[in-house]
């Protein structure tokens, strides 16, 4: 039995069906179940969500203020200011500082953007940037995805003379900035879609100061969106679809050297986006200026494009380098304390642009939320990132000891913040205790929405194909996840390091391989003719021109008991195959049980005090089959490991017969006294028994009294008592051994499983056909 890492929830069947007519496109009922599952059921709902319209785009005009700004910014223009736009250094502020810029050089402005150094500056506006900027001849700035939050740095630009619009996409805090004008869907009551990302207010903004949509723009807007993991719905939905499409075709020299170092070609999905694209813009921010990849997406020359590209490259490898460095130190402060509720790591040093994903990586490892920070000691402060699991909302908890910060922001999953080291433990501690009193330990567990469940045999790559419809995926709008059960026909380990697992199903000559990258640890756990739960995503395999269906395992398990056979192996590691000591008993072997530190107890031993053993090693065979049985009968394992040896086997030795114990019995008769040393050794030479068959028919002899042995000479009982063989203690005994032998040794793993099976189900053993050779 495995358990799954992540907390299972099977989507409910929703009766619901999807609204047709006679002009309805034709839909599987599998993609019928996806769109109800999302809230798409009728005609119109299905025709904008299976083909989005840039039509259904909301008009910008909805957006508070924008009215004033655009006529701001045109002023702006005829007068000849200069304009500056603020962005932030992620791939959503760089592609929304690109949009704008874009725009505003095809009206003609004078202009030009700033974002702010990660390590000098940190997040946001600041009073340096803006004096600077006032110093440098601007008269008006303009945020992008950035500046909610700004309340001091707008005074400043209003005591320096300097006009400021924010546009912003980030939760708007109890105050807001006293400025020209915010652009803001959360500040706009009659603007129907919150949730666009910075680079999608950005766009609405460049949309309102064109006067017509620019298509050409919404390949950056696809980049951003994607990037930031804002929801894939509504107007989100329709700006990826068409960005992707622009994408995949785009004349952008940058783009275009972009998609060359990352090995795109052809169509772009929103996962070549959120796996390469965005994390080689993000790159550039978290380890130096982000200014390169503006540059980069303002470039015309192709040169310089390629170039740049090549550099950006060899920063992303740089970074992934250092974040790899910093799991592991985080790994080893870990190791080194009591385990909480929360995470709390921090060292002097760390690259704080790369620890939202290193606090990304704890969390999914450690099941637990994750800060993450790198300690200044000479300001004396700590600064950082954090990422929660899905149960606890992150920014609203922190919002509750905001006084231990000096900035903090972020939304329920994710954040960023600044404070001082002294505060440090006591976030900690406030933390821990919030966590105490809202979650249970199922809470702390990832969350993984299973939206089918689907024989092999229906998984084919029409149905892939078919499902792709639903793309692009993403927040609120995710890739479907399916379940399937099935027996693994083949299955084994991949990749150099053995780290990943594939396995192969065959279902009415449907073949369907499952590969889970990083589930090669799980190869142990897996035993034969045993069905596996898989969850994960389809996809389509593309080899030599060949297409295969396949699985990316998400999770996996397994919910029947185990057996795990490791008979006959003299060295068997079974440290390996078990999770943890907490819930394993041993049998046999006391020895080799203290050395692993395996709890220890024999068959003849009380059992009844234990329950809910997880795993049980046998490192020997019992001496009575009754023994075991009534042991299994009680303490059901979930997991059985099978580590025992036969060195000399009874059962594989001839058993004497009937006619070996009458040749002998005559022999000593009409011997009447018979030397064991003089007399036995040529007897059994010339009959061809071994020594070990000679003294087991003597033996047996011996104990049902046919003869006696005196001074090793061997007399025969003149009138003994008549006895059947089978009465002997030693006869008996042999005849036990090569049966325990023959069933728990000999036996193959079918019928071995279906005995342990039948004694855990008080089912008894079947009645076989008794066999002893004689």
């Amino acid at each position: 039995m495995l358990a799954s890492k992540a907390n299972w929830n099977f989507m409910e069947q929703v009766i619901t069906n999807v609204e047709r007519d006679n002009d309805s496109p034709s839909i599987s009922p599998i993609i019928e179940k996806l769109l109800v599952q999302r809230g798409v059921t009728t005609k119109q709902a299905v025709s904008k969500f299976l083909k989005p319209d840039v039509e259904d785009l909301h008009s910008p005009d909805k957006l508070l203020s924008i009215d004033k700004a655009v006529k701001r910014v045109k002023l702006a223009i005829e007068q000849g200011e200069k304009l500056l736009v603020f962005g932030d250094y992620d791939a959503d502020g760089v592609t929304a500082t690109t949009v704008l810029i874009k725009a505003l050089q095809e009206l003609g402005a004078q202009c030009d953007y700033y974002i702010p150094n990660r390590f000098t500056e940190g997040y946001g506006p600041n009073e340096a940037a803006f004096r600077q900027a006032h110093r440098e001849g601007y008269t008006l700035i303009i945020t992008v995805d950035t500046g909610i939050a700004a309340i001091e740095e707008a005074k400043i630009a209003q005591e320096l003379d300097m006009d400021l619009i924010i546009t912003d996409h980030h939760e708007v805090q109890a105050n807001v900035p006293d400025c020209y004008a915010i652009i803001h869907p959360k500040c706009s009551p009659d603007y129907l879609f919150q949730e666009l990302a910075g680079v999608g207010v950005a766009f609405k903004f460049a949309q309102a100061l064109l006067g017509y949509l620019p298509k050409q723009l919404l390949s950056f807007v696809a980049i951003g969106t994607v990037a930031d993991l804002v929801p894939l719905v509504d107007e989100n939905r329709i700006l990826v679809y068409h960005g992707l499409k622009e994408l995949a075709n785009t004349t952008n020299p940058g783009l275009k050297a972009l998609k060359r170092t990352a090995n795109i070609d052809g169509n772009v999905t929103e996962e070549d986006v959120g796996f390469a694209i965005g994390p080689r813009l993000n790159a550039v921010g978290r380890l130096q200026s982000a200014d390169m990849a503006v540059e980069l997406m303002l470039t015309e020359d192709p040169q310089e494009a390629k170039t740049i590209a090549e550099e950006m490259e060899e920063i992303n490898s740089e970074r992934q380098q250092i974040v790899q460095k910093i799991v592991k130190e985080a790994e080893q402060l870990l190791s080194d304390k009591e385990q909480q509720d929360v995470i709390v790591v921090a060292k002097e040093g760390w690259n704080e642009g790369v620890l939202g994903i290193v606090a990304s990586k704890l969390v999914r490892k450690w099941d637990r939320p994750a800060i993450v920070l790198s300690i200044k000691p000479n300001v004396g402060i700590a600064k950082g990132s954090a990422r929660s699991v899905p149960a606890f909302d992150l920014f609203h908890n922190c919002m509750q000891v905001n006084h231990l910060f000096e900035q903090f922001g972020g939304h329920s999953q994710a954040a960023g913040m600044t404070l001082a080291l002294t505060n440090v433990q006591p976030l900690e501690q406030a933390l821990n205790k919030q966590i105490a009193q809202q979650l249970s330990e199922s809470d702390f567990k990832q969350e993984l929405n299973i939206h089918a469940t689907l024989p092999v045999s229906q998984i084919t790559i029409p149905l892939i194909k078919e499902i792709q419809q639903l793309a692009p995926f993403g927040m609120h709008n995710p890739k479907p996840l399916f379940h399937i059960k099935a027996i693994p026909e083949q299955s084994r380990q991949i990749g150099s390091m053995k780290n990943h697992l594939k396995l192969q199903f065959t279902e009415d000559n449907q073949q369907l391989d499952a590969i889970g990258f990083g589930f090669g640890e799980l190869y142990n756990y897996l035993t034969p003719h045993t069905p596996v739960n898989i969850v994960g995503e389809l996809s389509i395999n593309e080899w030599n021109g060949s297409q295969k269906p396949q699985l990316m395992i998400q999770d996996l398990s397994i919910d029947e008991w185990q057996l795990f056979d490791h008979r006959g192996k003299r060295q068997v590691h079974v440290n390996e195959f078990i999770h943890s000591y907490a819930s394993v008993f041993s049998i046999g072997d006391r020895t080799r049980a203290q050395s692993l530190g395996i709890p220890h107890k024999d068959y003849q031993d009380d059992w009844s005090s234990l329950e809910n053993v997880d795993t049980l090693i046998l490192f020997s065979l019992p001496s009575n089959l009754k023994d075991l049985e009534a042991l299994l009968k009680q303490i059901k394992p979930k997991n059985i490991h099978l580590c025992y040896y036969v060195k000399d086997s009874i059962y594989l030795r001839a058993f004497p017969s009937r006619d070996d114990f009458k040749k002998m019995y005559v022999f000593l008769q009409q011997k009447k006294v018979v030397s064991i040393d003089n007399d036995l050794p040529p007897f059994a030479q010339t009959n061809g028994w071994s020594k070990d068959k000679l003294l087991f028919l003597i033996h047996v002899f011996y104990e049902l009294h046919f003869i006696q042995i005196e001074d090793r000479i061997i007399q025969v009982e003149e009138k003994p008592l008549k006895k059947d063989l089978q009465e002997s203690a030693t006869y008996q005994k042999r005849l036990q051994q090569a049966e325990i032998e023959r069933k728990l040794y000999y036996s193959n793993y079918e019928q071995l499983k279906k005995h342990f099976t039948n004694c855990m189900e008080h089912l008894g053993s079947p009645k076989e056909e008794q066999s002893y050779g004689l």
